[in-house]
């Protein structure tokens, strides 16, 4: 990547979420074309434009690929056109006739077709895939194709230039998306996640060891007694959740083995199976904790009786010194918990966690008319080519049509 990409002096305006890139959005004027020949007005106009459109294209592909035609519509109002029957339409336009609706006749605003001068550009993929919101620039969206991230109808897409069709449909690998899309982590995040490392690479004994007691034969774990409302049963229940959530929390998500995985899922069944219980329910973490603590009779307070519900045993209540946990055990079974959430807190992952919108994002948040995204599974749908329509064109652009005039002649000239 070149140097000063985003350079402050001599503004470049970039297809990119960048915070310097906003900044010389947001001062960014007209080119200046006074005291310049027509020539040197539209070099200028064709230089600042093709910085954002098609920045990584070469000028001879993207001269390979300009087109004369533009395609453009004219809404009708249906109003109208239940009134009439087209013979004022079919006679073409230029014939002189006004469309009158209500006795006023209509005038629309211009079309501006000069600013769909890029819009070849908007078929390629990387550009299909930054106008979706799948990436924060185009250099990433490229990236992701190169390395095989993006999928165009089914089949795996290595080519940023592909040229996308009407009803092609493109997604992502929801990971990548997540890491272009979401925030970067901060100081504390960042030591959060060497701690983990340190953990996991200290811990590795210890994953062996629990690994071979998991792969025990099923029949064995058959043959266990079903949990008993009984003090026993009680400690022999918190106990293995305790085991359950040291083997999980301990573990990389990215080097997780079978057994592993089992032992996940069954965590993640009998913490379901303690909470369905419960009526109250809600996501936080430690309300989530205080509700298990106090099905399994683990938060009473010391020295004092718990009262037998209708679950607990007939023979008295049980005293909670016998299953009061330490502080280090309690702090290990609410990280399980949060591990169970729907944005859960993965110091492993390259994005802050819980997962949050990257800054500066909410200036970009659009999403063009001639594309359809599915924002919940990364995928998108390519539905027509952009066209012009009277008073907007549907080609993003931040330069006005003064601009795009001056480089569609520039182009113009040498076809």
């Amino acid at each position: 990547m070149r140097k000063r990409f985003h350079g402050l002096k001599r503004l470049k305006l970039r297809q990119s979420w960048n915070k310097y890139n906003l900044y010389n959005l947001s001062r960014a004027t007209a080119p200046q074309t006074d005291r310049r020949t027509h020539f040197q007005a539209k070099w200028t106009a064709k230089s600042v434009s093709r910085a954002y459109h098609g920045e990584t294209v070469r000028e001879k592909k993207w001269q390979r690929l300009f087109r004369r035609k533009i395609n453009s519509v004219v809404p009708i109002d249906p109003t109208y056109l239940a009134l009439t029957d087209g013979s004022i339409e079919a006679a073409g336009r230029g014939s002189g006739k006004d469309i009158i609706i209500e006795g006023k006749p209509s005038k629309p605003p211009k079309t501006p077709h000069m600013n769909m001068v890029y819009a070849p550009l908007e078929r390629r993929l990387d550009t299909a895939i930054f106008r979706a919101l799948f990436a924060s620039s185009t250099r990433q969206a490229r990236q992701f194709c190169v390395h095989g991230w993006v999928m165009v109808n089914g089949k795996k897409m290595q080519y940023p230039g592909y040229q996308l069709n009407p009803g092609d449909m493109f997604q992502v690998e929801p990971e990548r998306v997540l890491y272009a899309t979401g925030a970067t982590k901060d100081a504390f995040e960042r030591r959060a996640t060497r701690r983990f490392r340190k953990s996991i690479s200290s811990s590795e004994e210890n994953a062996s060891e629990t690994s071979a007691e998991a792969d025990s034969p099923p029949e064995e774990k058959a043959q266990e007694p079903a949990p008993s409302p009984s003090l026993d049963n009680s400690r022999k229940m918190l106990t293995n959740l305790l085991k359950q959530a040291k083997s999980a929390v301990l573990t990389p998500s990215a080097d997780l083995t079978a057994s592993r995985k089992r032992d996940i899922r069954a965590f993640q069944q009998t913490i379901k199976r303690t909470l369905s219980r419960i009526n109250a329910v809600t996501d936080d973490v430690e309300r989530q904790f205080q509700n298990v603590a106090q099905e399994l009779n683990i938060s009473a307070p010391a020295g004092a009786g718990i009262e037998p519900d209708a679950h607990d045993s007939p023979s008295g209540p049980v005293d909670a010194k016998e299953l009061a946990i330490s502080d280090a055990e309690k702090s290990l079974l609410k990280q399980a918990i949060a591990n169970l959430r729907a944005n859960p807190v993965d110091p492993s992952k390259p994005y802050a966690t819980p997962w949050r919108p990257r800054e500066y994002m909410s200036a970009f948040a659009f999403v063009p008319r001639y594309l359809e995204v599915h924002h919940r599974i990364c995928s998108a749908v390519y539905l027509r080519h952009p066209v012009a329509r009277p008073g907007w064109a549907e080609v993003p652009t931040p330069y006005g049509i003064e601009t795009n005039t001056l480089a569609f002649n520039w182009y113009l000239r040498r076809r």
